[in-house]
């Protein structure tokens, strides 16, 4: 017997915030504070789709090219300007929208910070229109969280039933055909991760308590996110890994790269959080990525000096937030520009995770590289100061 999702409990928020005493506000996409991919890109998403003319797999919204486009950027036919949402080899993403459109499900792997979650939400809404299928992951995730759970005061009432069911993020992308994310994959006890194994193989999932099962339409599939660098990771099953297709999202591989990424995601952030516009700070993100990059490869720019690296990962995401703090900081306590000394304490936040051994590789950093580097004496002064 097959149960439809409809017939279950759901969840009663939807895709809508819960206010003060368990209500349900109606706050528009402009007042929160981050909205949905689908709902913040929602006029790219709709031209894209407007004016895609070529083959949609089954209940997609837009062609696999269009879901490309979407997330590297483009120009349409009428002008229409399509912002890119990742910045990197565009044969990777080539490579994880295919497999979307195949019955074989998408992990993106790589170190924290090469913006595994972005892209995973971004290939959701463009796929599915809806990110919001979401289980993230954690060491106390349950089994329940992937496949399904109970409403236990109609489970007590009336026994199993499936007005009792409670349907998982997982269960309802399979009902409906859309895109399921799972997040930190591997911070996922080893036991829950393979209950994913029937689902991505078979594609149903059994519900042995009322003798039934829920089999996926066509347009399911599921996007799973993991690194390996953090502590606490549970290594995948190999038959689990089997299911998966595995995409590697590098590091930007050049400091333009990456200073195009950080000043985009900046900008995009401090709209979002009305800080005011901060003439001329890419000279500050270029020295922030490139302290960042620098401790990160264990060697200068020039390749002259060999540096030890702290323990942190100094990812691009980390210094998103670096520039980010600086520009409120010049913003509300400076005089409206970006310096050295709005983004130093933030840099020594980032590197000195370690009180011990990451303060001993900052200062040998400061003094042999950025005190003898032209041009860096406000940086070096600054830096100094705050971590006095």
């Amino acid at each position: 017997m097959s149960v439809s999702v409809e017939a279950m409990s759901t969840d009663p928020r939807g895709k809508q915030a819960v206010g003060e005493g368990g209500g349900v506000s109606g706050a528009s996409a402009e007042d929160v504070l981050r909205p949905h991919a689908e709902e913040a890109f929602a006029a790219e998403l709709a031209a894209l789709a407007g004016q895609d003319d070529r083959p949609r797999p089954a209940r997609w919204k837009m062609s696999p090219w269009a879901v490309a486009t979407y997330l590297l950027g483009g120009t349409l036919p009428d002008g229409t300007v399509i912002t890119p949402k990742y910045v990197g080899p565009r044969r990777i993403v080539e490579v994880a929208v295919s497999t979307l459109a195949t019955d074989r499900a998408l992990l993106l792997l790589g170190v924290p910070g090469t913006a595994k979650t972005w892209v995973s939400e971004h290939l959701a809404a463009a796929v599915s229109g809806d990110s919001t299928l979401l289980v993230q992951g954690t060491a106390g995730t349950p089994e329940e969280a992937i496949r399904y759970g109970w409403n236990y005061a109609q489970l007590l009432a009336n026994g199993p039933s499936r007005a009792a069911l409670v349907p998982s993020p997982v269960m309802r992308a399979m009902a409906e055909g859309m895109t399921a994310r799972v997040e930190e994959l591997t911070r996922i006890p080893a036991d829950v991760q393979d209950s994913l194994i029937t689902i991505l193989s078979e594609k149903t999932l059994p519900i042995p308590e009322l003798g039934a099962e829920v089999q996926a339409v066509r347009g399911f599939n599921l996007i799973a996110t993991a690194n390996d660098r953090d502590r606490g990771v549970n290594d995948l099953s190999s038959a689990l890994r089997r299911r998966f297709n595995t995409v590697v999202l590098p590091l930007p591989e050049s400091v333009d790269a990456e200073v195009d990424i950080v000043s985009r995601r900046v900008d995009q952030l401090g709209r979002s959080l009305d800080l005011p516009a901060v003439p001329d700070g890419v000279d500050e993100i270029r020295r922030v990525v490139t302290v960042f990059r620098e401790l990160r490869d264990g060697i200068t720019s020039d390749g002259r000096t060999k540096l030890k690296s702290p323990s942190g990962t100094l990812s691009t995401a980390e210094a998103i937030s670096v520039v980010t703090n600086g520009l409120a900081l010049a913003a509300h306590f400076g005089d409206g520009i970006l310096r050295a000394g709005d983004v130093a304490a933030g840099i020594l936040g980032a590197v000195v995770r370690d009180p011990a051994a990451d303060r001993v590789v900052w200062q040998e950093y400061l003094e042999a590289v950025v005190r003898e580097r032209d041009g860096w004496t406000d940086f070096y002064r600054a830096c100094r100061e705050v971590g006095a």
